[in-house]
Parts: C-alpha cells; structure tokens; sequence
C-alpha cells in the first residue's frame, strides 16, 4: 500500500513538474517572439541555446547603443557651442567644456556644487530655463553676461592679490541661448558667443560714425559754396547748382542724423534734457510745422484722447520722434484723407505708469514682409509703400533713418514703439508707450 501511494505521489509530482516545464518553455517561445530581434518560433533549437542566442543579441545591442553615447558625449564635448543640462530641481546635470568656458565655471566647485544658481549667476540664464520648462517648447534669449572671478574661502589673501587684474575684474560676454524641454522636466540649453559679433558690429558703427563725423565738414563747406553761386548765376546752370545744393543738404542731414542715432545708443542719460511736457500742445507744435506739407494734399489731423495728459522727456528728442512720425503719414496719405492720433493711459503689468499715444493714417499700410525690418537703420520698404506720381509732389525715398531714430529715441525714454497695419483703417498705425515720469537708472 505504502508503494503504492508513492508512485502515486510521483506521478503527481512528475505531472505537476511536466505541467510547469510546458507552461514555462510556452512563456518563454512567447517572450522570445516579442523581444526578440531575429527569432523564428520553428527554429528547432533548445530554448536555451534561443535564449543565450538572444541574451548576446541583447548585449550587442547594448555595447552599440553605449558606444553611441560615448561618441555623442565626446561630439558634445569637444562642440565649439556651449551645452548644458539641469533637471527638474536645477541642479547640474552636466556641461561641455565650452560652456565651463563661456560662463567661467570654476572647475574647483563644479565637483563640490551641483546647483546651477551656485555655479552661475545668470538671471536671464534662469529665466531662459524657467521659461521651456513651463512652456515646453524651445525657447531663445539673447543677453550679456556679467561675471567675476569666483573666489573659494580656501584662498588665503596672497593667492587672491596674486591673481591677474583680469581674472578680478568684471568681465562681460554676449550670449544667445537656445532652450529644449527633454522628459522628467529636465531643460538642455545651447549657448551661442556672440561676443565677437558684438564687437565686429561696435567696430562698424564706430567706424561710420567717425567718417560721418569726418564728412560733415566739407558737406557744409560744399553747400556754402553753392549757396554763394546761386546768386552769382542764371539758367541752366542755376538749376544744376540747386540740384547739387539740394542732394549736399540731403546728405547733411543723413549725417547728422546718423550722428543723433549714434549719441542716443551711446549715452541716452547725457543726451536728454528732461521736462514735464503736454502730449496735446506737443503733437499740434508739430503739425503747425509740417502743416504747408499737409495743405497740399488737403490732409488733416484728428487728435482724440484728454488734453491734458503730460509726460517726463525730452521736448526736441520727442518733437524729432513726432516729425518723422507725421512726415511719413503725411507722405504715404492719399489726398483728403485723415490722420489720427489717439493719446490715452496704458494699463500695463508693470507698476510704471505709462502713456499709449497712436498715429494713425489712411494710406495702404505696410507690406507684411517689411514689418519686421521697419526700425532697422537703412532699411527702405517696398516701393507698393511708396507714393503713386498721379500725386504729383515732389518725393524721395528718405534717408531709412527716421523710425531707427524713433525707435533710439523712445527707448532712452524707457519706452517701446512697435508698427503695424491697423485692423479697422488699414493704413500704417504706429503705437509709442512712454513712462508718465523719468525712469530710474538701473
């Protein structure tokens, strides 16, 4: 009976096992068909041999994928634009040698520290992370970057006097950075030097501002002389003399108002002599000035907003910025059109408070591929923005200073212009927001 209970108890435990092999071996051809790369389920091979088989596979794959990254971690490395990369805390991840370069991260804290605020001061740094991190789209900024040389406690004071005068005093770069949201809130940021384009374009403006400065001189000592020969002379050759004393007056004027741009980005501080100025009694000064202009196309100027709203600014800077503003609206307005101006309190995010003035006119607009280039020094827009010679006035193309001049001369106010076509007349709207009061110096 006992042997018979055992064999019993065997069967059972064989079948069980039996059971479990089947189950086991079924699981694995399973497995083995879904993960791996190359498997045929009638391959007539031990399942383990199928399994070591792809076990190597696996491990192949592996050392390719890792000898990727290596080569990917190297090409980031030795990449002539910076890179960096912070997690969901913003603490450092890692970065390239260039960007250990651009920001003047102190090799000796960067093993220590692996907070970013703790390595680099960069307020627009952090914003740019900040930013696609919430938006989690790429982002760009541009910025300067100021920085000194980082100065451990463990550094006694004869180390620190021992330090070149450069690597102790502040020292600045410009920078352009790039911002990719990757997974778990991490943000990669590519950094860009624009120093050396900085410099080149500084170099440039420099260089034309002392040959404009230069040729100031004999234009003015040439436009005597054909002031002088005018009246000494009769036709034709009066009329050539007029036509040379008019193209030397317009180039005058182009060099000083390169000139102006030139003071105003320099030192806008020294260059403006502030007032308390009415918007109302400043726009119709103007107008008066440009006025016999206006006649002749019988254009005239609507003013709507409260006449008594005052800004802090510069009477002849904000007189040359509504010149050139109404100049043009009076030279792209079809005849006995309107002009507006529309002058009313801004509410904006900021605590400054601020005045929205708009100069409106009734002509085609801008064409939407000049809009982006409207305030860029020499830039001249198509001519479909020119006016037609059915209007029969006498007209040039303008110098492409005078919105670069607008723009120059409201930012040293601490405000902002921005050009657009407007939605309901169609013609060219111009919006200008000024600060009621002086801006701090910051």
């Amino acid at each position: 009976m006992a042997t018979i209970d055992f064999l019993l108890g065997l069967a059972v435990g064989l079948g069980v096992y039996v059971g479990q092999q089947y189950r086991f071996k079924s699981q694995l051809k399973k497995t083995l068909n879904s993960y791996a790369t190359n498997f045929n389920g009638e391959i007539s091979l031990p399942l383990h041999s199928l399994l070591r088989r792809e076990l190597n596979n696996l491990d192949l794959q592996r050392q390719k994928l890792e000898k990727d990254r290596q080569n990917w971690q190297e090409l980031i490395e030795q990449a002539p634009i910076g890179y960096l990369q912070v997690n969901a805390e913003n603490q450092l991840l890692g970065c390239n040698q260039t960007a250990k370069d651009l920001l003047k991260i102190d090799p000796r804290r960067s093993l220590r520290i692996r907070l970013l605020l703790e390595l680099v001061r960069s307020y627009d740094l952090d914003i740019l992370i900040e930013t696609t991190r919430k938006s989690q789209l790429p982002q760009t900024k541009e910025w300067i970057y100021y920085y000194t040389r980082y100065v451990s406690p463990q550094d006694s004071e004869s180390q620190i006097n021992s330090y070149e005068p450069s690597q102790r005093t502040v020292e600045s770069i410009a920078l352009k950075g790039y911002g990719f949201p990757l997974s778990n809130q991490q943000v990669g940021i590519f950094l860009e030097n624009r120093q050396p384009l900085l410099e080149l374009s500084q170099s440039r403006e420099r260089t034309f501002s002392d040959l404009t400065h230069e040729l100031r001189t004999p234009l003015t000592s040439i436009s005597l002389v054909a002031e002088n020969l005018l009246r000494r002379l009769q036709n034709p050759e009066r009329r050539w003399v007029e036509q040379m004393l008019q193209e030397t007056n317009r180039l005058i004027e182009l060099v000083q108002e390169w000139l102006d741009l030139t003071q105003l980005q320099a030192a806008p501080d020294r260059t403006l002599k502030y007032e308390t100025i009415e918007i109302y009694d400043l726009i119709q000064s103007v107008w008066q000035t440009l006025e016999p202009i206006a006649k002749r196309k019988n254009v005239a100027l609507f003013y709507h907003g409260d006449r008594q709203l005052t800004v802090a600014g510069d009477r002849s800077r904000l007189i040359q910025v509504f010149l050139n503003l109404l100049d043009n609206a009076i030279k792209h307005n079809p005849p006995q059109k309107d002009i507006k101006v529309q002058v009313s309190l801004y509410q904006s995010d900021t605590t400054v408070e601020q005045i929205k003035i708009e100069v409106i006119d009734s002509g085609r607009g801008f064409n939407a591929s000049d809009l982006p280039y409207i305030f860029e020094r020499l830039y001249r827009g198509d001519k479909s923005r020119m006016r037609k010679k059915e209007d029969n006035i006498a007209s040039s193309d303008g110098s492409g200073l005078g919105l670069a001049i607008v723009e120059q001369i409201v930012q040293a106010h601490g405000g902002a212009v921005s050009a657009n076509n407007h939605p309901q007349f169609g013609g060219a709207w111009l919006e200008i927001l000024l600060p009621v009061t002086k801006p701090e110096k910051t």
